[in-house]
């Protein structure tokens, strides 16, 4: 449709034309079929398919006309590979050395021109210069020397002042000092115009005059900065920790620095080009700066070993503090990294004299901001790593766990943004310096893309440590018994589960949507771990039935902590419960891990409510109505006691429950709340045992009774047995007779001065004396 719009309009448009070249007439064409044509141009005009195609038969037909009206195609610029970038790259160095090492023996040479004649010198020049400078720089050096002798009591009375006050005070009074410096400079300066306008002609000064002037305002200026933090003079006023006669030394030679290359490139070079010759200015100016490069080396070179005792102080006295350790790190080498920038100064001057000296200026500057607020950024990182974080008193009781949490990951989150910091450090100065420009990559598509996604995956990381730290500190708050309600044992095991299987959702979760904003495709990941949960699932059975045996564990409420539970032959109390094992606790104190896979039985003390079944033993003569009556009578005093609380029901007397061998068994039960029947059923043994003592039932124990010549009737035949004579002094007892021990031997042995007995008695003494061998020794009974 759009190409029969455009043949239409080509043929409104030529026919006219046609028409008059082939039947001339005197009328004006009709400005009906003109009207329709601009209609017409109007509506492809406004159809964008249209006119790109109505464009292109026009580029069409001029290329049949002229084809030399086209312009050619861009030619793709060549791709260089990366080995030739390299290369390229160093020739260029090379060259570049090359190029200042022939500047530097010119610049010799072009000097030696000038002294041999060679070069013509305007000695009127020099000499009107040399009148109209001594002068003005006269003048302008006594007045500034003058306001700086009257500023001095003002220096002292500052420093004594910034001596006594707190830190924000002293650096305010430091700041202020540096201040007046400056305008007693400016003042100076002031002076030195307005004597050298008066000296001339009215309202004129020679430049040369002016050129000093500035030399020295900006000279002085510097001057100002290196007082300030080094402050020679009057110590209380220098910012710096350091000795008088390092401040001294350092001082002097920054300020011998400064004046030679400012009074040198901006006041002789420019003198020497007006009366000599820029060649011959341009080799002074590298003279000075080469003079000034090897007095910064010697002078870097002189103060090596100091510079690195004090580098690797702090790390001496703070082993584990990261400024330090880095510091102690530079220490063996700062020399040649300070040697380094100071030839990297040379070669910019060198190859960019028109702005070497502001971009040196403004990167310097810049790369020391950067490094001082990344030292007190790192400083601040490290303090706070080190004193870790304190909550109030309040906070602490509520969550008592909160505090060691948020030390146990904000330390490292702090260490992580330290090494950002370092490392913005570094980028920092490398964009100060031309190095690489980061801010420029950074606007680029390709800059912006990843720089978002990195923030974006830092992001996801950071809330999801929110949000884990939110609930387990909800989780927290809810299992202290301190404040709210107490928790049920089954409150503390869902709890404690739930806030396992969260974090490792969370875990997950995080994880994958970091990747993802990082560009990775997670869905690989995700069928990748699909693939892998069912190789785990056929691979490791044990697990398997270790998490679903401990699901339906939890679902059908078998155990919670702090249950006294037998699980897997094993009782004790469940101090641990996850999702595949269990940890009890004995009564001995050893800790049993016990995965859900070996047990198939639960035992739980603690459901509801317990028993202390009593079982009596008594002895078979006692009356077993009375035991029962002295059992309730022990159970009504323990009820009575503390333990009462925690008796739930009446006592309840099942009666004999077992004929012994040695006693009768009258079983009783006691009804407690869960967990309190051991305690009971201590103390109702105590006063159980009271009781029966105080009524005269015996409990029966192990032991033997003899019975001696027992007749049929029960009774024993009398045991006549009489006490043995005392023996005289020197006389010994005889020994006993063979199976009689010695300390057991029959008292009754005659002596033989003993008169003898009747044959009856006899017959007694010697049926005693078989009794007594027959008894058992004192060694047999004590084996026994």
């Amino acid at each position: 449709m759009t190409l029969l719009r455009i043949v239409v309009l080509w043929l409104i448009l030529a026919l006219p034309a046609a028409a008059q070249s082939i039947f001339p007439t005197d009328d004006a064409p009709p400005q009906a079929a003109e009207s329709d044509a601009a209609a017409q141009l109007v509506d492809i005009l406004r159809d964008d398919a249209a006119r790109e195609e109505l464009i292109r038969q026009l580029e069409a037909s001029a290329a049949q006309a002229d084809p030399a009206a086209i312009p050619p195609a861009a030619e793709p610029e060549p791709q260089i590979s990366l080995p030739r970038q390299i290369a390229e790259h160093t020739r260029a160095t090379a060259e570049g050395a090359t190029a200042i090492l022939f500047d530097i023996a010119s610049a010799g040479g072009q000097i030696l021109s000038a002294f041999t004649g060679d070069t013509p010198i305007n000695w009127t020049e020099l000499t009107e210069a040399f009148t109209a400078l001594i002068l003005v720089g006269a003048v302008t050096l006594a007045l500034f020397f003058l306001l700086r002798a009257i500023a001095a009591r003002l220096y002292m009375a500052m420093g004594a002042r910034a001596d006594k006050s707190r830190l924000f005070v002293a650096l305010s009074i430091i700041v202020g000092s540096s201040l007046i410096d400056a305008l007693l400079i400016v003042i100076a300066w002031a002076g030195g115009y307005a004597f050298a306008l008066f000296i001339g002609e009215p309202g004129a000064m020679d430049f040369r005059q002016s050129l000093f002037l500035n030399a020295f305002l900006l000279v002085e200026l510097i001057k100002v900065a290196l007082r300030g933090v080094l402050s020679p003079n009057f110590a209380k006023l220098r910012f710096l920790p350091m000795s008088d006669e390092t401040a001294a030394y350092w001082y002097f030679w920054s300020s011998r620095l400064v004046s030679l290359l400012g009074y040198g490139l901006l006041l002789v070079v420019p003198i020497i080009n007006a009366a000599v010759s820029f060649a011959v200015g341009g080799s002074v100016a590298v003279l000075i700066v080469v003079t000034a490069l090897l007095i910064a080396i010697l002078i870097v070179l002189q103060n090596r070993a100091p510079v690195a005792r004090a580098l690797r102080a702090r790390h001496e006295r703070m082993p584990d503090d990261l400024i330090g350790r880095i510091e102690a790190y530079f220490a063996g080498f700062w020399h040649w990294l300070a040697i380094a920038y100071l030839v990297a100064l040379f070669v910019i001057w060198t190859v960019r004299p028109a702005d070497a000296l502001p971009f040196m200026l403004v990167a310097t500057l810049n790369s020391i901001i950067a490094i001082v607020i990344g030292v007190v950024v790192m400083a601040l990182i490290t303090r706070a790593i080190t004193g870790g974080m304190r909550l109030p008193d309040d906070v602490r009781e509520t969550l008592p766990l909160l505090e060691e949490r948020l030390n146990a990951f904000v330390p490292t989150i702090l260490k992580v943004l330290r090494v950002l910091v370092f490392l913005a450090v570094l980028l920092a100065i490398a964009q100060a310096w031309h190095v690489m420009d980061f801010f420029g990559w950074a606007a680029t598509g390709v800059g912006r893309d990843l720089t978002g996604r990195f923030l974006s995956a830092a992001l996801v990381i950071l809330i999801a440590l929110g949000i884990w730290l939110a609930v387990t500190s909800f989780v927290e708050y809810r299992l202290n018994p301190v404040v709210g309600t107490v928790p049920t044992p089954r409150e503390r095991t869902l709890l404690a589960l739930f806030r396992n299987a969260f974090t490792i959702a969370l875990v997950i979760m995080a994880s994958m949507l970091a990747l993802s904003q990082l560009g990775v495709n997670i869905a690989p990941l995700l069928a990748g771990a699909g693939v892998l949960g069912l190789a785990i699932g056929f691979g490791a059975q044990k697990l398997v039935q270790d998490i679903i045996t401990g699901a339906f564990i939890q679902f059908e409420n078998a155990m919670n902590e702090g249950d006294v539970v037998t699980a897997g032959g094993t009782t004790g109390v469940v101090e641990k419960l996850t999702i595949r094992s269990v940890g009890l606790r004995a009564l001995d104190g050893t800790y049993h891990l016990i995965p859900f896979s070996s047990v198939d039985m639960v035992s739980n003390f603690m459901k509801g409510f317990a028993y202390h079944v009593a079982d009596i033993g008594v002895a078979y003569r006692e009356d077993v109505a009375e035991v029962k009556v002295l059992m309730q009578k022990a159970f009504d005093i323990l009820r009575a006691t503390e333990h009462g609380e925690h008796i739930v029901d009446d006592f309840e007397i099942h009666g004999v429950a077992e004929l012994g061998e040695s006693s009768v068994v009258v079983r009783g039960r006691i009804k407690t709340l869960p967990g309190m029947q051991w305690a009971i059923g201590r103390a109702y043994n105590e006063i159980i045992k009271q009781v029966l003592d105080e009524a005269d039932v015996e409990i029966p124990f192990p032991h033997m009774t003899l019975y001696m010549g027992q007749e049929k009737d029960g009774s024993a035949a009398p045991l006549n047995l009489r006490r043995a004579p005392t023996l005289p002094k020197g006389r010994k007892r005889p020994a006993p007779g063979p199976g009689v021990s010695a300390a057991r031997a029959p008292q009754n042995t005659p002596s033989p001065e003993t008169q003898r007995a009747p044959p009856e008695e006899e017959d007694a003494e010697h049926d005693a004396a078989a009794i007594r061998r027959s008894l058992p020794s004192e060694d047999d009974a004590d084996s026994r």
